[in-house]
């Protein structure tokens, strides 16, 4: 592991033993990079996206809590991703090598915490495996009272064009072939293949109950300044999450995963 930058933003560099890289930048525990041994970038970050923190960052994966969109009365998205996480643990072996971000309300900027004053902790452990990465996100109830939360790992896949893009595994709508503008949420079979012209990855997710795939399209990235017009082709989010609140007892610990396998169908 090795100290880089994200921008402006401090971050860390995860190295495996077989080449393959992850970048964090520490401001939201935000995977802005995951590159397998072959040196392929396979997420996708717009060229327009803020990196010195001042807003949330567009593309890689944004972490999701404790409120997903405006499903809510609090921030959208939560505070997770617009918060300072600190860097808690690290470590390799010959295989794998992993980084582990921390997060607590006692990190959240105090304009956001006041939204949601609930005692947390949350940590997000990244692990490098030969061609795959796997998201362990674990939410704590740290205070005296439940509370409600919902969250996802907003991944954005880079493609090579978003019309020839295919998506197998879903209830119901398996093959899904890619064209217009979509934002729809699926019930979560455990694991989902992904294909385009030149590369396929496997998704696999547990803990979580929904898979949300969305792409704004031709007319919703005109509409983003934090996005380029013709960007929308060379991108698909498909998402692990927990859409809708529910209740985490006093001390109870929720635990998700994410893991991404490239070259598997």
């Amino acid at each position: 592991m090795k100290n880089v930058t994200f921008g402006e933003l401090p971050a860390v560099c995860i190295v495996a033993p077989d080449g393959a890289e992850a970048t964090v930048a520490l401001y939201g525990a935000h995977l802005a990079s995951w590159k397998t041994a072959d040196g392929r970038e396979r997420l996708f970050m717009s060229e327009r996206s803020p990196r010195d923190g001042s807003a949330a960052i567009r593309g890689g994966v944004p972490v999701i809590f404790p409120q997903f969109s405006t499903r809510g009365t609090g921030q959208r998205h939560g505070v997770a991703r617009l918060s300072h996480w600190r860097l808690a643990d690290h470590g390799s072996d010959a295989d794998t090598a992993w980084a582990e971000f921390a997060l607590t309300q006692h990190d959240v900027p105090p304009a956001l915490a006041a939204g949601w004053p609930h005692a947390f902790a949350l940590a997000l452990r990244f692990t490098l495996r030969p061609d795959a990465i796997e998201m362990r996100f674990t939410v704590t109830n740290t205070g005296d009272a439940p509370f409600d939360f919902a969250c996802a790992l907003h991944t954005y896949y880079a493609v090579d064009d978003f019309t020839r893009t295919v998506l197998e595994g879903l209830p119901d709508e398996s093959p899904l072939h890619f064209g217009p503008k979509l934002d729809n949420i699926y019930a979560a079979p455990p694991v989902l293949a992904l294909s385009h012209d030149s590369g396929k990855l496997q998704l696999r997710q547990q803990g979580f109950t929904e898979w949300v795939v969305w792409n704004p399209g031709a007319e919703g990235a005109a509409a983003l300044s934090d996005m380029a017009d013709d960007e929308w082709q060379r991108f698909v989010c498909i998402e692990p999450a927990r859409v809708d609140k529910g209740a985490l007892a006093a001390g109870a610990t929720w635990t998700g995963s994410h893991t991404i396998t490239a070259g598997l169908l």
